[in-house]
């Protein structure tokens, strides 16, 4: 059974799941564009789940200085330096890529924009190991 179309867009299902298609078949799954969006939104799910975490530490610096200073303590361990150099990777991916997401938005679609996105990603990746050098 055909489904009806929206423009150009069709979802079409293969034999090992699903893939998402345009007009003359070409897959989207492997266009960096795709894989931005991805990253933007996993980074995005991530750095919400983080979030609770952050206000804990803020709570137990209102409660008292011996609290905070026990906690802060334990971020002296080498996996906590790490998953921080981790969280400060994704906030710049996050970032980075919502200001594609902007240009996207109010800029004309341009073959150059694909380079962006890499370089998107390489600003990012070059953010958290700025963080991870300063933070060791």
């Amino acid at each position: 059974m055909n489904r009806p179309t929206v423009g150009r867009s069709r979802r079409s299902i293969g034999e090992g799941g699903s893939r998402l298609s345009v007009g003359g078949g070409r897959r989207l799954d492997n266009h960096p564009a795709y894989w931005a969006f991805v990253l933007h939104r996993l980074s995005g799910v991530v750095l919400a789940l983080f979030l609770p975490a952050h206000f804990y530490v803020l709570a137990l610096a209102i409660e008292g200085e011996g609290r905070l200073d026990a906690f802060l303590s334990w971020t002296d361990d080498p996996w906590v330096k790490l998953s921080e150099a981790a969280l400060m990777v994704l906030l710049a991916v996050h970032m980075t890529g919502g200001l594609r997401l902007l240009a996207v938005e109010f800029l004309p679609w341009r073959d150059w924009q694909e380079t962006l996105i890499a370089c998107a990603l390489g600003a990012a990746l070059v953010a958290g190991a700025a963080f991870l050098a300063i933070a060791v």
